[in-house]
C-alpha cells in the first residue's frame, strides 16, 4: 500500500558510489548497483535517515512523498534471506583449494637460490592465506593476536613499497569498499575483533573517494564488538606514493 510518509531520497549526480551510506542501514534497503548507491525496495527504508550523516557528498536526504509503507516483516525476510545467501557463498568459497587456510615463511615458500636469475630479488611480506576479507574467517589461527592490515583492493598496485612499508610483521585483509557487501564486512570484522584479540589495526586506502568507507567499515566492526583498538589510516596516491599517514 501506498502512503504519504518520510522516505531516504538519493540524488544519483551526486553520488558517486563510495558505500559509506550502506552499513549504516540496518534494513539493508541501501547497496550499491551500476556504481550507485540505490534503494532496494521502498518497503524496506523506514525513513528516519539514519544513513545521511555517512554521506560526504550530501546525496542522501529524507523526503516526504508517496511511497510504498514501510514492511517491518518484509524487512526481517529481507535480512535472513542475504544472510543466507553470505553464508551459501562463504562455504562454497572454502570449498575451493584457493581458500585453504595456510601460514607459511618467506623462506619456506621462497627458498634462497630459487628466484629467476633475470630479476632482483624482492622479498615477500605475506605469512598466510587467504587475504580476501570473505574467505578469511574469525577463527584463522593467523589472526590471533596480530597487527591487521586492511587494504583497499588498489593499493598493492599502487604502492610499490607495500610489503615491506606496509605488510612487514602485519597480518592481511583485503576487499574493496564499492563493489563488496558493506555490510557483510561490518559483521566479519565484528566477529574478528569479538575473538581475536587484534592489538593493532592498519587501514590502507587510495587518494579517490570510494575508498573512504572502507576505515568506516573497520571502525563500525569495532563498534559492533565494543572494542577500541589502535588504528592508523594510509591514504595512497594514485601515482604511489603516500599522500597521508595518521591515526584515525
Amino acid at each position: 500500500m501506498r502512503v504519504v510518509r518520510k522516505i531516504v531520497e538519493i540524488e544519483e549526480d551526486k553520488c558517486d558510489g563510495c558505500g559509506q551510506c550502506v552499513p549504516s542501514c540496518a534494513e539493508g534497503a541501501i547497496q550499491i548497483v551500476d556504481g550507485k548507491a540505490r534503494l532496494v525496495a521502498e518497503k524496506f527504508c523506514d525513513g528516519l535517515g539514519a544513513c545521511i550523516g555517512e554521506c560526504p557528498l550530501g546525496a542522501l536526504k529524507v523526503v516526504e512523498r508517496a511511497a510504498e509503507d514501510f514492511d517491518e516483516k518484509a524487512v526481517e525476510k529481507h535480512l535472513k534471506t542475504r544472510e543466507t545467501m553470505e553464508t551459501t557463498a562463504e562455504a562454497a568459497a572454502f570449498s575451493c583449494s584457493s581458500a585453504t587456510m595456510q601460514s607459511f615463511s618467506h623462506s619456506a615458500s621462497n627458498p634462497k637460490g630459487t628466484e629467476p636469475p633475470d630479476r632482483p630479488e624482492a622479498e615477500s611480506a605475506l605469512t598466510h592465506w587467504p587475504i580476501q576479507i570473505h574467505l578469511v574467517p574469525p577463527t584463522a589461527p593467523f589472526l590471533k593476536g596480530a597487527d591487521l592490515l586492511v587494504l583497499a583492493d588498489c593499493t598493492p598496485v599502487a604502492y610499490p613499497n607495500l610489503h615491506q612499508d606496509l605488510l612487514k610483521g602485519k597480518t592481511v585483509m583485503m576487499g574493496c569498499p564499492k563493489f563488496d557487501d558493506a555490510e557483510a564486512y561490518v559483521r566479519k570484522f565484528g566477529e574478528i575483533f569479538d575473538t581475536a584479540n587484534i592489538r593493532t589495526v592498519t587501514v590502507a586506502v587510495m587518494e579517490v573517494p570510494c575508498c573512504q568507507a572502507l576505515p568506516v567499515i573497520v571502525k563500525k566492526g569495532m563498534e559492533l564488538a565494543r572494542k577500541e583498538i589502535p588504528m592508523e589510516k594510509v591514504v595512497v596516491r594514485r601515482r604511489g606514493d603516500v599522500l597521508a599517514r595518521a591515526a584515525a
